[in-house]
């Protein structure tokens, strides 16, 4: 995914679920999220996660 796990934990703190794709994506801009992340959440199957762990998931496995 090109993001370090402490560049993840520190963009998923205080997000509340079940959050959307889209409102993933914005979070990571405004917080200055680099593009490997961008790139990743734009390309995300699900387009909800009710949970850290399902986001985490999903993550993990896209290519790359």
């Amino acid at each position: 995914m090109g993001v370090t796990g402490m560049q993840l934990q520190e963009f998923l703190a205080g997000l509340d679920y079940p959050v959307s794709r889209d409102d993933l994506f914005r979070r990571a801009q405004e917080t200055g999220a680099g593009t490997p992340l961008l790139q990743s959440l734009r390309t995300l199957p699900v387009a909800e996660f009710g949970s850290p762990e399902e986001l985490v998931e999903a993550l993990s496995e896209l290519p790359g």
